[in-house]
């Protein structure tokens, strides 16, 4: 694929899904759906970037299904994870890109979840400082965050923060992305988002700030 500045309808340069292409391939990943492994991808590497470009630009790329891994949990159950294909990382790191510099700026300096250069590591760091400081502290978890996040109202909050068209259409495309089970059947989802996919943990955030 030509790595020029071509655009067209929306405002995807090659460009950035070349950048896009190098960061997925940095992370590997395992296969989707289709089976295609990073290695199979680059051997029609041009070809194929340029379908994803062509396809982003004019509004007609539609998210194959995810599918989906069940890890039992250390605790107990099940987690589900759902694993897109390679063609999907790309465009959702596509809008990760242009998405997360909107986002990253609303939360607080101490707020270290799915952001670029926090880690848990930071959060444990300055846990350990200010436990000397403080002599209590407050615990809770989101149970089942990514599973039951309501679209309605994630794509709401996201609004708050984009009026991008290309990429609230792309982003309600992927919410609705069904599964694809062990077993070859295809589940819809009316309600949350995949964990194991490239845009997932950005999604949550647009939620926590959307009074910010």
């Amino acid at each position: 694929m030509n790595r020029t500045t071509e655009t067209k309808r929306f405002g995807i340069t090659k460009s950035i899904v070349w950048e896009a292409y190098k960061r997925i391939r940095a992370n590997r990943g395992a296969a989707g759906i289709d089976g295609e492994s990073i290695e199979l991808f680059d051997k029609n590497l041009s070809k194929n970037l340029y379908k994803i470009w062509n396809r982003m630009t004019s509004g007609s790329y539609f998210p194959p299904s995810v599918r989906q891994v069940e890890i039992p949990k250390k605790s107990g159950g099940i987690r589900r994870l759902g694993v897109p294909t390679v063609s999907d990382r790309i465009a959702q790191m596509v809008v990760k890109m242009h998405l997360e510099p909107l986002i990253d700026p609303k939360f607080h300096t101490d707020s270290y979840g799915y952001r670029p250069g926090k880690s848990a590591k930071d959060a444990v760091a300055i846990t350990r400082k200010r436990c000397w400081k403080y002599d209590w502290v407050v615990e809770f978890d989101i149970k089942g965050a990514f599973d039951n996040i309501d679209h309605d109202l994630f794509m709401r909050a996201l609004r708050k923060h984009t009026k991008l068209k290309w990429i609230l259409m792309y982003v309600e495309r992927w919410l609705k992305a069904p599964f694809e089970t062990k077993e070859g059947n295809t589940e819809a989802r009316s309600k949350g988002t995949p964990q194991g996919g490239v845009i997932s943990p950005l999604l949550m955030n647009p939620i926590y700030a959307l009074y910010l």
